[in-house]
């Protein structure tokens, strides 16, 4: 068995050491915190990011469609004019039932 001298023990020495592991734990338990939040920040900023990209690739999509809409209606007016009616009136159709 361990025999414990009770003349070598101090309070002192027992309370700096409670002190000085409390201290470790403190920045340890900081320096985890001070992470995770980086992370969290990092990761809102790539999902924002994220976002605005398909925004703009939606955009990019949308006004070469229109653009290409707009050249086939300029080179084909009587066509694109009954293709409209046409949908116009089987709307009428369904809307009226």
């Amino acid at each position: 068995m361990t025999d414990i001298n009770p003349t070598n023990l101090d309070v002192e020495d027992i309370v700096d050491d409670a002190d000085d592991q409390r201290a470790r734990l403190d920045r340890a338990g900081d320096r985890w915190m001070a992470d995770a939040e980086a992370k969290t920040f990092a990761r809102d900023a790539g999902i924002r990011e994220t976002v605005r990209s398909d925004i703009a690739t939606g955009r990019d999509w949308a006004r070469e469609r229109a653009s290409m809409a707009r050249t086939k209606i300029e080179d084909k007016p009587l066509k694109a004019t009954v293709y409209a009616l046409g949908v116009g009136v089987l709307i009428g159709l369904l809307l009226r039932r």
